[in-house]
């Protein structure tokens, strides 16, 4: 009797771990943000994260987001502090291939002045007491943090080996995205760039008709090729999907 209730038992297990989705129909960023958002809800977690390593302490740690849930208080925290770079949790991923799991410590500044005390109050109202880390690189080998956050106790076992795999599926879903943007990134002119971006920093048409030594009308057509060229309804749409893709 025993023989026979084990394959049923793993088989069940195997079903409660599962997080099913087809990798070739995730196309876009907003597709990805949906599955991180089931996947934290299925492993009970609360918050998750997608970065880009920071590579200098200059950096700020809004601009190296890719994906997130955190609150925009703790983002911000952690932009005035700079601590994100020189964490613990930054320190020892460069130094391992294996996930890494622990408490809030783990977000604080390796070789901290005790000035992340408050960060870290902020980690515990944000149901971020314990962390589930890797580091994962594109195909060109650019780093990337990816963290699952919340309250639960670390993944182990099998679970650990179907989040990781999982994860990592994700991450190459996540690649494709920027492929797409080297692609349209190809389509655009240097001038619909120029555009965008000014648009980014606030500039009206007329302003940056006179920056770019063109007329106003120019520029209405620069935005409208680059709209239909990111497949965007309107200017405002263009420039998050642009910032997005980091083309500008």
């Amino acid at each position: 009797m025993k023989e026979s209730s084990e394959p049923t038992l793993r088989r069940e297990a195997d079903e409660d771990m599962s997080f099913e989705f087809d990798p070739a129909s995730v196309r876009t960023e907003y597709e990805l943000l949906h599955l991180m958002r089931r996947l934290i809800a299925r492993y009970r977690f609360q918050r998750f994260l997608i970065a880009r390593l920071p590579l200098a302490e200059q950096q700020r740690f809004s601009e190296s987001l890719v994906l997130s849930n955190w609150p925009a208080e703790l983002v911000r925290q952690y932009d005035v502090s700079g601590a994100f770079h020189a964490s613990v949790l930054v320190e020892r991923l460069r130094q391992t291939k294996l996930p890494l799991a622990g408490g809030a410590e783990l977000l604080d500044a390796a070789r901290g002045d005790g000035g992340e005390m408050s960060v870290r109050q902020l980690q515990a109202d944000s149901d971020m007491a314990r962390h589930f880390a890797l580091l994962l690189h594109t195909t060109y080998g650019e780093p990337f943090v990816v963290m699952l956050s919340g309250a639960r106790d670390e993944p182990v076992g099998a679970e650990r080996a179907v989040l990781y795999l999982t994860l990592v599926q994700l991450f190459e879903c996540l690649e494709r995205t920027f492929d797409a943007g080297s692609t349209v990134r190809e389509k655009l002119s240097g001038r619909e760039i120029e555009c965008l971006r000014w648009a980014a920093a606030g500039k009206s048409s007329d302003e940056i008709a006179i920056i770019l030594g063109i007329s106003a009308y120019t520029v209405s057509s620069y935005f409208k090729s680059a709209t239909r060229k990111l497949d965007a309804v309107n200017r405002m749409q263009a420039i998050a999907r642009a910032m997005r893709m980091k083309l500008i």
